[in-house]
């Protein structure tokens, strides 16, 4: 039996029948949301925290990286292993869909020297305003999901439990890092107990710890720049990273973190723009009088942090001609990654083998998934906000097809 309350019918226990029902507030879930409600499907999203796309504006403080704009394939090989099944869904929705995306939101971008774009305002929060007035569904901030019973998904909101009867689902609930934030992985032990499977999760995105000397907070907070990294065999990447009380963080170590992660020795190139020739002829040419530190300093330009990183972890130096391999190749040896929670995202979550080709989960009829709580991996640069965007297309649309 039903009765209608506020326009919507209410069903037994308490519950309210809703059409579409997507959970989650950040990127995935509201361009799911948006997709839905262009195809005629009224929308209500459910947010754990009072308010949303907080982990979207964190990602925006220091400059929202919205995508790269660069050509479909090398985008897709930036993806990793999960490049293949992903590749339709980024194929409808890549760099040049994403800018026009904030462009539609009055939210001009601009290119980068890198290849990373930005809007010219620098910052999430004018997109997102601009985003959530668009959209037109009933949002319902402070609504956590705790489980599901049948049909019946039941929320703990502000006021009381409530429960929820949706016609089709759209899950949009983050990985695993930055909890407080709302992305805290909870909702894999909803999952377990239905037994859909899911690939552990892992930091990903991260810095790693060192276990430093007394010598080094000096150098806290100072950028080690210009380098270039790599792990194990891969190639040499340019970038510049941090040390900081944590350890090493910043760019250049996350664009290396997961084969890092995953077991593949760190080392950086402390003077990219020279041969390991070229270091070794200015090495022999140090005057007698001169201390290594002072000629490190003038005949190789390395700045102070680079020089304290250098004794921090290859102590005792060679000297000479020998020294030369040792900076054009050092090992940093890390403590392993940082806490997963530090972590800028995650790998692991729902497998592709449980899901169809529409992102529905193959054991749930009706329930689609998108974003972050995907098994896929992406590296800083615009990569994840745009996988995030595109599965949160893909899922919308599909899920907007469901009856």
């Amino acid at each position: 039996m039903t009765e209608e309350s506020g326009g919507r019918a209410l069903v037994g226990k308490g519950g309210e029948a809703v059409d579409a029902l997507v959970i989650g507030a950040g990127p995935a879930g509201l361009m799911a949301a948006e997709r839905l409600a262009q195809a005629g499907r009224d929308v209500v999203i459910a947010e754990a925290k009072p308010s949303a796309g907080r982990k979207f504006l964190m990602a925006g403080k220091s400059g929202l990286n919205l995508t790269k704009d660069e050509a479909p394939d090398r985008f897709l090989a930036a993806i990793g292993d999960a490049a293949d099944w992903l590749a339709p869904m980024l194929r409808k929705m890549g760099p040049q869909d994403v800018k026009t995306f904030a462009e539609g939101l009055d939210q001009p971008v601009f290119t980068g020297s890198s290849g990373r774009v930005f809007p010219k305002a620098m910052k999430a929060s004018p997109l997102l305003r601009a985003w959530l007035r668009r959209i037109p569904a009933e949002m319902r901030l402070g609504w956590r999901w705790t489980g599901t019973d049948g049909a019946l998904w039941t929320f703990q909101t502000p006021e009381k439990e409530r429960i929820l009867l949706p016609q089709v689902v759209v899950l949009a609930l983050g990985g695993a890092s930055w909890g407080r934030l709302g992305s805290d992985g909870v909702w894999a032990e909803e999952f377990a107990r239905r037994g859909i499977p899911l690939a552990p999760f892992k930091p990903a995105n991260m810095g790693f710890c060192m276990a430093w000397s007394a010598h080094m907070p000096a150098h806290f907070g100072q950028p080690v720049k210009p380098v270039a990294l790599r792990a194990g065999e891969g190639p040499w990447l340019r970038g510049e990273f941090v040390l900081s009380g944590r350890g090493l963080e910043g760019g250049g170590i996350y664009a290396v973190s997961a084969a890092v992660r995953d077991g593949a020795v760190l080392q950086v190139d402390l003077l990219p723009d020279l041969s390991v020739g070229e270091v070794s002829a200015r090495l022999e040419g140090r005057p007698k009088k001169r201390n290594l530190t002072k000629h490190l300093r003038s005949a190789l330009g390395l700045s102070p942090v680079k020089i304290a990183l250098l004794q921090e972890v290859a102590r005792p130096l060679p000297t000479g001609a020998d020294l030369a391999p040792i900076l054009k190749a050092l090992t940093l040896p890390h403590a392993g990654p940082r806490p997963m929670d530090e972590a800028i995202s995650t790998a692991g979550g729902v497998p592709r083998a449980a899901l169809t080709d529409a992102l529905m989960l193959c054991d749930w009829p009706g329930v689609f998934c998108a974003g972050e709580m995907l098994d896929w991996e992406a590296p800083t640069g615009g990569y994840l906000i745009t996988g995030c965007l595109a599965t949160g297309a893909w899922a919308g649309r599909h899920a907007a097809l469901w009856a």
